[in-house]
């Protein structure tokens, strides 16, 4: 993985975004009030971190006069910080192995989609002023452009675990998940569910290969586990279409519940559709819309 690599990953995700309206993070749900994250808004307000300073004017706090400032000038200056929310959006894409997988419908493999729709939306937000990260990574929440090199080499790298693993992120914090999520349901759940629980509004996008939806292959085929040792031939395939689609459609129900239990939304993307549409009705549901 190269420092061109992560740039090529970035700027293929920033034009997939530019196409769409600025990602805004802050969701009708947070009150302006609260101050749990460390997003700068650019005015003035509650906060912690420096914005300007201003001229003394009747009404303001003397407790708020900045007076190393104040007495180097023949005028009194009032220390403004900038005002911040906690509107943080964590980004991740499934490093398991099955995420390779690339049938002849599609042009891309699951990664590379997974990867460009989780950084596209980092892009969106960074453009919005948002702080972003990926989830697992050992990033802390920038809205600098190099940020979005810093997750680009994090996701090349493959590294982290094959389910996002919780971690410590301020409350009404954003998460767009991407992969397959082909891992059985109480797995799943189990990697979820503290996020949500830390209040986390969270985003899940099941990346699939169109072959994955429809198992178009007929006759003798044999099928390989990707991620191990085992071996299946099928004499034929055709014959196991039905109850293949059944069971898919099994699992991804199962997933549709679980994201309706714990608040979050439930989207699945083909990897042979343009990213534009999913990019779309992810920025409807983080803008806090109900996509259409």
């Amino acid at each position: 993985m190269t420092q061109a690599q992560a740039l090529s990953l970035a700027d293929r995700a920033a034009a997939a975004s530019r196409a769409l309206p600025p990602l805004l993070v802050e969701a009708e749900r947070i009150a302006a009030t609260v101050i749990l994250g460390e997003h700068g808004r650019k005015r003035a307000g509650p906060g912690e971190s420096f914005w300007q300073y201003r001229p003394y004017s009747f009404g303001d706090s003397t407790q708020r006069i900045d007076w190393h400032k104040s007495a180097r000038s023949d005028r009194v200056y009032i220390r403004e910080n900038e005002w911040e929310a906690a509107n943080t959006l964590w980004v991740w894409a499934s490093p398991s192995v099955s995420m390779d997988f690339n049938s002849h419908l599609a042009k891309v493999t699951k990664r590379q989609r997974a990867q460009l729709l989780a950084l596209a939306s980092a892009s969106l937000a960074v453009r919005a002023q948002e702080r972003v990260s990926a989830l697992g990574s050992p990033y802390a929440p920038d809205h600098a452009r190099n940020q979005l090199v810093k997750i680009a080499g994090w996701f090349l790298k493959g590294e982290g675990t094959p389910l996002p693993s919780f971690m410590r992120m301020p409350r009404f914090s954003s998460a767009v998940l991407a992969g397959d999520f082909f891992d059985s349901i109480p797995d799943i759940t189990r990697a979820v569910s503290p996020i949500a629980e830390a209040g986390v509004k969270g985003h899940m996008v099941q990346v699939v290969d169109p072959a994955e939806e429809t198992l178009p292959y007929s006759g003798r085929v044999e099928f390989h586990e990707m991620a191990g040792p085992i071996k299946f031939l099928s004499p034929k395939t055709e014959t196991l279409r039905e109850a293949y689609v059944e069971r898919l459609a099994g699992h991804r129900a199962a997933l549709r519940d679980l994201c309706n239990r714990i608040g979050w939304s439930f989207t699945v993307h083909r990897t042979d559709e343009s990213p534009t549409a999913t990019l779309l009705a992810l920025h409807a549901l983080i803008s806090g819309e109900r996509a259409r």
